[in-house]
């Protein structure tokens, strides 16, 4: 049998099943699909290991299909067709003046789009400024968007970030277009992605701080953009990094939290400022980052988190999104063999240092964002 015959759906349906079902047969000690049947599945359609920057992905949803667990639906959906690969049906949407319906909600969302329907007939786009740094342009750029194609007015988030609403049917790609000529980049700022990258508000200007983390955001942002499989993950994820300054970032309500720590000489290590990880904090529910007990070098820390995020890509359940954050997976697994595999990722052994052999922290100022208050020069 030719695999020309087929469509492109059904050569992924394809591959999807006998990889699903040969890394199965592997778990139990059996050959292959081809070897099992003697040679008789012809070369062109027995599926090799997918690769490529969605193969993260895809290989962590066949070892579920492979297990005999059922995707979500909205799992089945993203292996169908990545969301990423939609920006042609936001258009055509647009182009025809009609609101995405069904998965196409969830999908629309990667590209920063949010169909906000029955309560508001109409999208709210959802944008993307690391650490909350928006230049002045883009912020004329952003209000433009607003009065042009929403409702001429922005809300601001807990995360540093802005949104628009009110964008009628005709105008997604409109506002999209106008904002990507204005260098925002919203990609991911919805759905099952990483979200804006929060870092101390601060950041440059507190003479409290230990670190500028604004660097540190605008590299991590920007690692997210340029890597496509971060955009595989099985349910949302948020990240930020914390300098130590007079406004606190909430590191620990996080996935991963980056805290920075003073290091004095005599511990072992070269004295300076470095970050703590933290890791399976969740917003609102009451369970915060626990310390790893790693010490990172400021360098070390987009890596980490890259490393951190593939392993999540790898054990996130994908077949219960109540179960599908981080926390869960480290409940599951326990820190040191999630560690572990942490490890293989980022390429080296992982520093070890209890909290102890650091400076005491820097204190937070309550009201700190109110008032005048002196800053670095």
């Amino acid at each position: 049998m030719n695999l020309q015959e087929f469509s492109e759906e059904q050569k992924q349906y394809l591959q999807g099943f006998m990889t699903g079902s040969n890394v199965g047969r592997m778990a139990q000690g059996l050959p292959d699909l081809s070897s099992a049947l003697g040679g008789k599945v012809a070369p062109t359609i027995v599926a090799q290991e997918p690769t490529g920057p969605d193969s993260y992905g895809i290989i962590a949803q066949n070892r579920t299909i492979a297990e005999g667990k059922k995707l979500t639906e909205q799992e089945a959906a993203k292996r169908e067709k990545h969301p990423l690969d939609q920006w042609d049906d936001i258009a055509r949407h647009a182009a025809e003046g009609r609101f995405p319906k069904g998965i196409d909600v969830l999908s629309f969302k990667y590209y920063g789009m949010f169909y906000v329907g029955p309560a508001q007939e109409s999208y709210m786009t959802r944008l993307r400024f690391a650490n909350g740094i928006c230049t002045s342009a883009q912020m004329r750029a952003s209000a433009a968007v607003a009065r042009e194609y929403g409702g001429n007015y922005a809300h601001i988030t807990t995360r540093a970030n802005l949104q628009i609403r009110e964008i009628g049917a005709k105008d997604p790609m409109n506002a999209l277009i106008a904002m990507h000529e204005a260098g925002i980049i919203n990609k991911g700022s919805g759905a099952d992605n990483i979200r804006n990258i929060t870092g101390s508000p601060t950041a440059g200007l507190d003479a409290q701080e230990l670190i500028d983390t604004r660097p540190l955001a605008r590299e991590m942002n920007h690692y997210i953009l340029n890597h496509r499989e971060m955009y595989g993950l099985p349910r949302k994820f948020n990240i930020a990094f914390d300098g130590g300054g007079t406004i606190h970032t909430l590191e620990d309500t996080n996935d991963v939290g980056f805290q920075a720590v003073q290091v004095s000489e005599g511990q072992g290590v070269e004295p300076g400022v470095y970050f703590r990880l933290l890791l399976g904090g969740i917003t609102g529910h009451q369970d915060f980052a626990r310390d790893t007990g790693i010490l990172l070098r400021p360098e070390e820390c987009v890596p980490m988190a890259a490393a951190v995020i593939r392993v999540f890509i790898d054990e996130g359940d994908r077949t219960d999104r109540k179960k599908a954050r981080l926390k869960y997976v480290l409940d599951r697994m326990g820190f040191d063999a999630f560690m572990q595999a942490v490890e293989k990722y980022f390429g080296k052994k992982l520093q070890r240092f209890s909290f102890d052999r650091c400076e005491p922290r820097p204190q937070a100022v309550r009201n700190a964002h109110v008032g005048v208050h002196r800053q670095r020069q």
